[in-house]
């Protein structure tokens, strides 16, 4: 592995690490335990499948695995939103303002590299 996976491998884990704090705020209210359960499957999903793509078995499986995580990161920033917009939890909690930043910093990543290798993929597909 090169020094930036094991970096966005650590970020992945640091931010389902921090979803898990939220467990006994949000898990007191049917609504916050709904919630809740919904970012953190989300939100593993995005390390567990950042981790599958890493070892893809071709360039379009990772760009496959990578849209997964781009997906499930969008998802669990919808969900982190909905807790500030609804005031599940406190909006100046530290935990959740490090998980809305840090879920569109690496939908951001996950969407560059995206677009990075598709765009390798394409140059080097012989012409038709």
């Amino acid at each position: 592995m090169d020094g930036f996976s094991d970096k966005m491998s650590n970020r992945f884990m640091v931010f389902v690490v921090n979803i898990m704090k939220l467990e006994k705020q949000l898990c007191a209210t049917h609504s916050g335990r709904h919630v809740y359960i919904q970012l953190f499957r989300a939100g593993t999903s995005s390390g567990a499948n950042y981790e599958e793509a890493k070892a893809g078995e071709s360039r379009a499986d990772f760009i496959h695995k990578m849209q997964i995580v781009l997906k499930e990161m969008r998802e669990s920033k919808f969900w982190i939103k909905l807790i500030i917009e609804s005031t599940l939890v406190n909006s100046n909690d530290e935990v959740v303002t490090f998980l809305f930043n840090e879920s569109a910093e690496l939908a951001n990543i996950t969407a560059k590299s995206v677009i990075t290798a598709g765009s390798k993929s394409q140059k080097s597909r012989p012409p038709a």
